[in-house]
């Protein structure tokens, strides 16, 4: 009798055991075949390592990303008041500059981004600047009618809600800060201060990025 017990327990183990291996491995992946999904910007690799080759010179700071991301997720509003997304501008390269009236590097770059919208700006790139003062609302369109920057769509995000988020994707902790985003919404790079951005410099890394000849 104690030998049956010992083989009726023998053959419980080896029931729990068969048990738990299913347990541990019936839901994991077959592997081999399986189709592994491909990162949502793998397609942008190529015109990140163009960007990352011609930044040079006056755009030197450009940090090309070894590996494209989705832009981050940003919200804004437009002159008129309505609200906007990033998203909403896909289709072409973009330029993402962030400013302020109260940052002296930023109003000192913004006639030469106006400059680069007016030589290159069309429908494959736009300069997208985005003014992120929270207070005295009426300041940055003034302050650009009187620098006489004209070119430039004026965005704004007096919520104080995109700094953060960009801060947070970037790296970034000042301003300014500029991303490069392609047609399908991935960061090319990031820019964390200002550049001189109507040298050919910096018209050579944006025809990097559409991929045209310098």
């Amino acid at each position: 009798m104690p030998s049956r017990r010992i083989v009726l327990a023998a053959g419980a183990c080896v029931v729990a055991a068969i048990g738990t291996g299913l347990a541990l491995y019936g839901t994991r992946p077959t592997g081999g075949n399986a189709p592994q999904a491909a990162a949502p910007c793998a397609g942008s690799a190529e015109a990140a390592r163009r960007v990352d080759a011609a930044a040079r010179g006056e755009v030197a700071a450009m940090q090309a990303l070894a590996e494209p991301r989705p832009a981050p997720a940003l919200s804004f509003k437009d002159r008129e008041g309505a609200e906007i997304a990033l998203a909403d501008l896909k289709g072409k390269l973009l330029l993402v500059n962030l400013w302020a009236t109260w940052c002296a590097p930023c109003k000192a770059e913004m006639p030469a981004l106006d400059r680069l919208q007016g030589a290159l700006g069309g429908g494959d790139f736009a300069v997208v600047a985005i003014n992120v003062d929270t207070r005295n609302l009426d300041k940055p369109p003034r302050w650009l009618a009187e620098a006489g920057i004209a070119r430039l769509a004026f965005y704004a995000d007096p919520g104080g809600r995109v700094l953060p988020i960009v801060q947070r994707d970037t790296g970034s902790p000042g301003l300014p800060t500029t991303m490069l985003v392609d047609a399908k919404g991935c960061t090319l790079g990031v820019m964390k201060g200002p550049a001189e951005w109507s040298g050919e410099d910096a018209k050579r890394l944006i025809r990097a990025a559409l991929g045209a000849g310098s």
